[in-house]
């Protein structure tokens, strides 16, 4: 019973100690939150929608697409813009409140998870070599 305790244990430890990415969860920043005012609004009808956005860097102004819908014109909007700007062109922005992988209670249910199915797993080495096992009955035919 020690041994598939232990187990169990050494596994919660180590997945602990490699941290989020053993659990498929990454917190990629996307960028420095920047404010920006709608300048295209986008209505919310279809999928795949993009809004014009217009913000200020280091006193110059850039344009952007916000992956977004529903916003106002001329409606300030939080968005994360990434470290390396390109001279031309639009920037591709995302809002900055919502980003892939940004979830903090993912790692702590994943663990909580890892702990069920060790526990799980633990139990059935228990029981499997606690009850002994029975042959079954065979009818004696005539």
């Amino acid at each position: 019973m020690a041994i598939p305790a232990a187990a169990g244990v050494l596994v919660v430890l180590l997945a602990w100690l490699a941290g989020p990415g053993l659990l498929g969860i990454g917190n990629d920043v996307l960028g420095a939150p920047v404010q920006a005012e709608v300048t295209k609004p986008a209505p919310c009808d279809q999928p795949g929608t993009k809004e014009t956005v217009r913000f200020t860097i280091t006193g110059k102004v850039h344009e952007g697409t916000l992956d977004g819908c529903g916003h106002g014109q001329g409606e300030r909007v939080e968005v994360a813009v990434p470290e390396v700007l390109p001279d031309q062109g639009a920037v591709a922005v995302h809002a900055a409140d919502t980003s892939m992988g940004a979830s903090d209670a993912r790692r702590p249910v994943g663990l909580a998870l890892l702990v069920f199915a060790c526990f799980s797993g633990g139990m059935y080495v228990y029981l499997v070599l606690r009850i002994p096992a029975r042959s079954p009955k065979v009818a004696k035919v005539s």
